[in-house]
């Protein structure tokens, strides 16, 4: 039987962590043998700013755990309990498997066992991750990401995703399944499919690209380059790439190319444009082009796309 301990703190978030006794917590029957399930913590600790819980476990049940999730953190800007990422890093170098439920990736950032690896969290605060801790190849635009020892999810309903993948993992799909089908979820999402984040249009108007952010959002239907950007901003194409980088946090062809999927986007949800005619309105030239583009994105096809998040046409 494998073990898994939900490691709750002050500032937890109630969802996530229900989530996880749901998943791990209840034997509804569905193999041979369930884990073995246990709630550790501060005592007294307050979940999602106002529910008290009595856990009958201190942050020692880390010790011996197999499994150790830890779910949401309330205030991210907030250093996270240090008890906890000490015993979070002890039960890593043990050999522990570690799972973090959306902003629960900060602990394990703040533990280091995040450096070197890829890792996500909600893609509201993806960017303060990578920016606190620059070894962590934080990746904004998946659902979760498993590292074989580690695995981190983004927002609530992906931290359910990840708890079911973790049972895929250790009982098998058709248990998974059959699990979904208790708790009346989608039996299985990709981690690689897309959070479908809305994109800011650009960054922080004070700063000093933010001309330039609004000119290229104006042109995405024109075969723009990196070059002309840089001639735009009177920049030699290094300096911008320099400059670029250092405020949005990504390259400007990576930026452009968001933008013209977040383009294409919006098309699909409030035009009836067919397909070919997006791909020229954002710049993507063909409908294969924005095709392959779009899937490899967002992790679904445009058509599929527009009939799950089609708003009628005014």
């Amino acid at each position: 039987m494998t073990s898994v301990v939900l490691a709750l703190y002050e500032g937890a978030m109630l969802f996530e962590a229900a989530a996880a006794c749901e998943v791990f917590g209840v034997d509804r029957g569905l193999a041979e043998t369930w884990y073995d399930f246990r709630v550790c913590g501060t005592q007294q600790a307050r979940l999602g700013g106002w529910l008290r819980v009595d856990t009958p476990h201190g942050l020692d049940a880390l010790a011996d755990a197999d499994t150790v999730v830890v779910p949401a953190c309330d205030d991210v800007e907030a250093a996270p309990p240090a008890d906890l990422v000490d015993a979070v890093r002890a039960a890593h170098e043990r050999g522990a498997r570690l799972v973090s439920l959306c902003t629960g990736a900060f602990v394990l950032a703040a533990a280091g066992v995040l450096d070197g690896r890829r890792a996500t969290t909600h893609w509201e605060h993806a960017a303060a991750l990578a920016a606190r801790h620059p070894r962590v190849q934080v990746d904004p635009d998946v659902l979760y990401i498993d590292e074989g020892s580690v695995l981190t999810s983004a927002g609530k309903a992906a931290g359910m995703d990840l708890c079911l993948h973790i049972v895929t993992l250790d009982h098998g799909a058709a248990v998974a399944n059959a699990l979904a089908r208790r708790l009346v979820v989608p039996p299985h999402r990709a981690g690689g499919q897309a959070q479908f984040a809305a994109v800011p249009v650009a960054a922080d108007a004070r700063h000093a690209l933010a001309d330039l952010l609004h000119w290229v959002d104006g042109r995405l239907h024109e075969p723009l380059t990196v070059p002309d950007l840089a001639r735009r901003a009177n920049m030699s194409t290094r300096n911008l790439t320099r400059r670029f980088t250092a405020t949005t946090g990504v390259t400007p062809l990576r930026w452009l190319h968001t933008r013209r999927i977040h383009r294409a986007r919006e098309l699909l949800e409030t035009t009836d444009d067919s397909v070919e005619l997006i791909a020229a309105r954002t710049g993507m030239g063909t409908a294969a082009t924005l095709r392959r583009h779009f899937h490899r994105a967002l992790g679904v096809p445009p058509d599929t796309y527009r009939r799950t998040f089609r708003n009628p046409v005014p």
